[in-house]
């Protein structure tokens, strides 16, 4: 589904920031990041350009050719792996930052793709994540019409257990990212920190 989505020259979400991410950057260290579900890289050159060594990570083998060619677009380097996150391999320790932008999978894999993010950065670390909220699905400005793949604060706090909440909000948003995120959004914004 989104090697095909992605199989464009248009870039489907822009080749802005998000909007949240972009807002709370200065937040993030300077080291290493790990970008979950990236796509087309929008955010992953975005910190690449603030300094920081990034690893794009996408299920979409097309979509990270296309945020390849966005970083060489504005001269920095990024680096891509390819890896559905059901399977990904966090190593512990080893990030000083982790941004997951609209990357919604099923519950299920996401509890355990979350504890696999709490070990996976070092002490001082920073987890920033934006998603869609169940409310979204009346909105139907984007996300999975589906509430499983949804996420609330609640949940958040429990799955991210050992880390630091610094931001911690649901609200409702204008969303202007890309032709297919337009319109009022209903969403959980998270920075949280590791001791």
């Amino acid at each position: 589904m989104w090697d095909q989505r992605y199989n464009t020259e248009e870039y489907m979400y822009g080749k802005e920031p998000n909007q949240f991410l972009a807002s709370v950057s200065s937040e993030l260290p300077k080291g290493r990041v790990l970008c979950l579900a990236e796509g087309e890289g929008r955010n992953a050159v975005f910190l690449a350009k603030q300094g920081c060594q990034v690893l794009a990570v996408d299920s979409s083998a097309v979509g990270l050719e296309k945020a390849k060619k966005l970083a060489e677009a504005n001269n920095v380097t990024i680096g891509t792996q390819a890896a559905d996150l059901a399977h990904l391999v966090i190593e512990p320790g080893k990030w000083d930052a982790i941004v997951s932008i609209f990357a919604h999978v099923p519950s299920v894999i996401r509890k355990e793709l979350h504890r696999k993010v709490v070990k996976g950065l070092r002490s001082g670390g920073v987890f920033i994540l934006e998603a869609y909220t169940p409310a979204q699905l009346a909105l139907k400005t984007g996300g999975p019409p589906n509430e499983d793949m949804m996420m609330t604060l609640e949940a958040l706090r429990l799955e991210l257990e050992g880390l630091e909440f610094t931001h911690a909000r649901e609200l409702e948003r204008v969303i202007v990212e890309g032709k297919l995120h337009t319109g009022k959004g209903a969403v959980v914004q998270v920075v949280a920190r590791k001791p």
